[in-house]
């Protein structure tokens, strides 16, 4: 039996990036802008996994899943991680 693999988060969706694009900002603006919303989507799903809302995050707490996330992506493969890279 395949181990289940978790649906790919999209950090940024076509519209977003459209959306980016068109804007009037600069290419390190732009740059941020995206890396900022993916940010977002990082941080909503720690939150989740620790039942709090995102204003609640503690920086230990963003910390410690990032360390679970590299173990899981070590010991489990990338595709067993949440973040594919």
């Amino acid at each position: 039996m395949e181990p289940q693999q978790q649906p790919t988060t999209q950090f940024l969706t076509m519209e977003e990036s459209e959306k980016v694009d068109a804007a009037l900002l600069s290419s390190p603006e732009k740059f941020l802008t995206r890396l900022t919303i993916s940010s977002l989507r990082v941080l909503q799903q720690i939150a989740k996994e620790n039942n709090v809302v995102v204003e609640e995050l503690t920086t230990k707490q963003i910390i410690d899943w990032f360390e679970k996330d590299g173990k899981i992506r070590r010991e489990k493969g990338v595709e067993a991680a949440f973040l594919k890279w």
